[in-house]
């Protein structure tokens, strides 16, 4: 039988996971790609 200290945990480590597979899948969105990408082309870009 599971305490509630083992209950508290589980629930803990499930919670944590579906937070990291939700930023995973927002930043990963085919839909922000390019402002994910926009940055690091801005930066090799020539100061005019």
């Amino acid at each position: 039988m599971m305490n509630f200290q083992s209950i508290a945990y589980t629930a803990f480590t499930f919670a944590l996971a579906a937070v990291m597979a939700g930023i995973i899948a927002y930043y990963f969105n085919p839909a922000r790609r390019k402002d994910v990408e926009e940055p690091k082309y801005r930066m090799l870009r020539d100061d005019e």
